[in-house]
């Protein structure tokens, strides 16, 4: 178990003893998502319920499938197609999913702090798939996955992460967790789209890009997130490519062997061009099978207690 955590809410919680747990865990996973036979009993006689009031491809699917996999019963539910429309606010849906037997709520929301208000309000365990401008805990463990495969650990690595600083969740919790690791982080984007005062995090910040990416083991760009921004940040999508977006010339700055990554879904032509997408240093779509692994071993460790009680 996670220190006997019965939710996780953000990587700002999580000790390195409790990231590196996930990640061998996972790893474990990776056998059984890449096997012929995708079933484990682990969470059989469990329910999950993935609660998303923003839309999302790769996270709610990853956590349903990783349900799945590990024999809990499962069901979604969307802001869309619920009582969400009709009013009722976040406290009383997750009241009424409680009191259904639910073991654990996977929720995403588009409020900062969402998951944690309804953790300390319910007796299901929380897990947050991203909350606002927040924290996106299992992209960042999923990302370390794959860094870890990959470079066999994070001491001394430089990893750069490129675009929608300002508005990135994702970019939040890699920085909690490459900093709690031993890698060493620069972010870099337009000053529009970087927060004031990130660099007190344990980062550099830099607007130029070409020294951002010099030398780097890895480099994460981030999706512009234009349905976040209530002004325009930027002057023109082409001129952002240009400037601040990755293509064969600049990845060729970094080590050669740097590992090129993206949370996706990836706007071609904007933050990458095609070319580097579709290299051999991307590992984008490996990304998105270490998600079902990660997210496999958060369910199986936060709820070891009741895996026995169901047996």
């Amino acid at each position: 178990m996670l220190n006997g955590k019965k939710d996780l809410l953000g990587i700002k919680e999580l000790t390195a003893e409790e990231i590196a747990l996930i990640l061998d865990l996972a790893g474990d996973m990776k056998k059984v998502v890449l096997s012929d036979d995708k079933k484990l009993g682990t969470l059989k006689g469990l329910s999950v319920v993935t609660l998303f009031y923003e839309n999302s491809t790769r996270t709610r699917l990853s956590f349903e499938l990783a349900s799945k996999y590990m024999s809990a019963s499962s069901a979604n539910i969307t802001a869309s197609g619920s009582s969400v429309q009709k009013g009722e606010s976040l406290l009383d849906t997750g009241h009424t999913i409680d009191r259904m037997g639910t073991d654990i709520i996977i929720m995403r929301h588009q409020c900062s702090g969402a998951a944690h208000f309804l953790a300390k309000n319910i007796k299901a365990g929380v897990i947050n798939a991203g909350d606002g401008m927040n924290e996106h805990p299992t992209q960042a463990l999923l990302d370390a996955l794959t860094i870890k495969e990959h470079k066999g650990g994070f001491k001394g690595l430089r990893v750069a992460i490129v675009g929608d600083v300002l508005h990135s969740r994702v970019a939040r919790s890699n920085l909690y967790l490459l900093n709690k690791m031993g890698a060493s982080v620069i972010l870099a984007g337009p000053s529009t789209l970087m927060p004031k005062g990130i660099e007190t995090l344990g980062a550099e910040v830099t607007n130029d890009v070409d020294k951002a990416v010099s030398g780097a083991d890895v480099i994460i760009n981030l999706r512009i997130q234009l349905e976040r921004q209530k002004s325009a940040l930027f002057p023109t999508v082409r001129e952002y490519s240009s400037r601040f977006g990755l293509n064969e010339r600049r990845l060729a700055l970094a080590a050669k062997d740097a590992l090129v990554m993206h949370p996706g879904p990836v706007n071609r032509g904007v933050e990458m061009n095609s070319a580097v997408i579709d290299c051999d240093q991307s590992f984008i779509d490996e990304q998105v099978t270490n998600g079902v692994s990660v997210r496999m071993a958060i369910l199986d460790l936060l709820t070891r207690g009741k895996q026995s009680a169901a047996d």
